[in-house]
């Protein structure tokens, strides 16, 4: 648990504008802090929540949500 931990505070640091939980079942959350998506932003695959199952997967979707925020 202390790794998942400090994985998740490593994640705050690399994703400032996200807020991070891990669920009692051990799925990882994020949301955007502060922001509300326009339909536009949503309809060019931004998300508002995403999660995964793994670490490793979760990464992955918040990368992806970063390079989608670059292009809008």
């Amino acid at each position: 648990m202390a790794t998942i931990s400090h994985g998740l505070e490593a994640l705050r640091t690399c994703f400032p504008g996200w807020s991070f939980f891990r669920s009692d079942a051990g799925a990882f959350y994020g949301s955007r802090r502060g922001v509300q998506l326009s339909d536009v932003e949503v309809d060019a695959g931004m998300q508002q929540t995403v999660s995964a199952d793994d670490l490793e997967t979760f990464v992955s979707l918040l990368r992806a949500q970063a390079r989608l925020e670059v292009e809008a």
